[in-house]
């Protein structure tokens, strides 16, 4: 490990031999699954063994559905009837225990997805400030519910309640971040769950186990490992999901619903692909649209569903666009996560660089040309991101969500020309819009906002401030995962209702008064 400074060197193996069931940390002694880094430890380039993982199959699926289930236990169990305050206390002393892991999740997060210091430092950061918020937010939403309502002679306490049980898989480029903005609203509703890790990214859970066995009760969150098809499809054959909540492929969604043998009574919380574009206008700020068009196509190397995956640039400007564009492209520097100004690091798919050229092979076979000088060069473990242009309807690259580091661009000369391309997409996630003439900005934006759910002025798409909607139209998503919406998400309106007469009043006033009830009750959080 010579060639890594001592401070992100893994020094020791982490197999890690426990998953968390009704619990426990119970030992596995099964088959393991070995997990490697594309990032190399030694001068001649070789995959790095960083440790294993469980594989799992359809007995330890069943035994995290009967934890998860007797957990929830037709709503009586202790987590779904617990007073509001007590589970905000779980979680305050999850996120307590969680920031003192700080270093080691942050070193995962490199060697595992290849994610550049800053990165996996803000992802870790943003996360715990997620559960903080998040806290606050059920705080606000409990205080605005404890009270009752008075309608037409019914007195009524409405409530949002937990929706049962929720099989929980996150995306492996934030394996932190976005895993946990499903997780944690999930749980702090009431729900109880059951969390597989993705296939990369999975390690970085592992110093977190532990926090999340001794901060909630038993069978409240439960965490296996292994296939998809292992593991999450017999989760799903047993009809006891309630929520399926995930943030990946629309292939896997769709094969994990049609395994459920009672889908209308399956919620779906999904987040989903894109193909998000960029519309550079005429009289754009091209310093400004080709520093965010960078930012928002090859941050982590592309690898994030509001990556900017296709570039519509006004005929007038778009020779000038292409070169200044191309020669920024080239200007940015690939290294390890920890090396300074590294912007572009190792993919942590060993197939995605094969793939990526095969985008590239197919748009120059039909007419497309790589504009930029190291666009396509290999390295072991990299493809280094390829501009190219002009790209039509006939390549790939147009239809598939890249994931990765090519970056396609599209000339136009009438702004109808991308927005019939985006109402024909499968996907609505977001766009950005570059210009600054307003007569031709306003009509566009109410246009856009029907066909996407975000429309970015003159700067990349993204997914915060998490206080923001996230959702998308079509085939990009199935709810929404701002802060507030989230709670929602994970949970349903209840509520109890009386006739206003002086016998129902009395007992609903001895309830009160008495505290016996976690549900009707009227007290403030601060």
């Amino acid at each position: 490990m010579s060639l890594i400074p001592e401070e992100y060197q893994i020094k020791n193996l982490i197999n890690q031999d426990t998953y968390l069931v009704n619990g426990e940390l119970k030992q596995w002694t099964g088959q393991t699954t070995p997990v490697f880094s594309t990032i190399s430890s030694t001068e001649k380039y070789t995959p790095t063994l960083l440790g294993s993982i469980p594989f799992m199959a359809e007995k330890e699926a069943a035994e995290v559905v009967e934890a998860a289930n007797g957990a929830y236990n037709k709503g009586q169990g202790l987590w779904p009837t617990m007073k509001v305050v007590d589970r905000i206390k779980c979680m305050e002393n999850f996120v307590k225990q969680m920031k003192e892991t700080r270093e080691e999740v942050v070193k995962l997060l490199m060697w595992e997805i290849g994610k550049n210091l800053g990165d996996s430092q803000k992802e870790f950061d943003r996360t715990v400030e997620y559960i903080y918020d998040t806290i606050a937010s059920y705080k606000e939403l409990n205080g605005r519910s404890s009270h009752f309502e008075k309608v037409q002679g019914v007195n009524a306490m409405i409530r949002r309640g937990p929706l049962g049980v929720v099989l929980c898989l996150g995306p492996y480029n934030y394996p932190l971040n976005e895993t946990f903005s499903l997780l944690i609203p999930a749980l702090i509703m009431g729900n109880t769950v059951i969390f597989k890790p993705a296939k990369h990214g999975v390690l970085c859970i592992s110093p977190l186990l532990e926090a999340f066995r001794s901060s909630f009760p038993k069978g409240v969150i439960n965490i296996v490992y292994g296939r998809g098809r292992e593991v999450a499809s017999p989760i799903m054959k047993s009809g006891k999901i309630d929520v399926l909540a995930l943030i990946g492929n629309s292939k896997s969604a769709i094969a994990l619903q049609d395994q459920h043998p009672n889908k209308n009574r399956l919620r779906l919380i999904l987040g989903l692909e894109a193909k998000n574009p960029a519309i550079i206008l005429p009289d754009a700020d091209l310093d400004l649209a080709i520093q965010e068009c960078i930012a928002g196509s090859l941050s982590f190397n592309g690898q994030r569903c509001t990556a900017l995956k296709v570039l519509y640039v006004h005929e007038s400007i778009v020779e000038e666009f292409n070169k200044r564009f191309s020669e920024k492209v080239d200007g940015l520097i690939f290294g390890n996560p920890w090396e300074k100004g590294a912007s572009l690091t190792p993919l942590p798919e060993t197939e995605k660089p094969n793939y990526i050229q095969g985008l590239i092979d197919d748009a120059t076979s039909k007419g497309a040309k790589v504009l930029n000088e190291k666009g396509g060069k290999h390295t072991e473990n990299y493809i280094f991101p390829a501009v190219l242009y002009p790209v039509n309807k006939n390549m790939r690259v147009y239809h598939e969500e890249q994931f990765g580091p090519v970056v396609p661009i599209i000339s136009f000369k009438d702004i109808d020309e991308p927005l019939e391309d985006m109402a024909e997409s499968n996907y609505g996630q977001q766009v950005s819009l570059f210009g600054k003439d307003i007569k031709t900005i306003a009509p566009l934006i109410d246009a856009l906002v029907n066909l996407v759910c975000r429309v970015n002025l003159n700067s990349s798409c993204q997914r915060g401030p998490d206080a923001f909607p996230f959702t998308g139209r079509k085939d990009s998503a199935v709810g929404t995962l701002s802060i507030p919406d989230a709670l929602r998400s994970f949970s349903i309106r209840t509520f109890v209702a009386s006739k206003d007469i002086d016998y129902n009043n009395e007992i609903l006033q001895e309830l009160l008064n008495s505290k016996e009830s976690n549900f009707i009750n009227t007290d403030y959080i601060l």
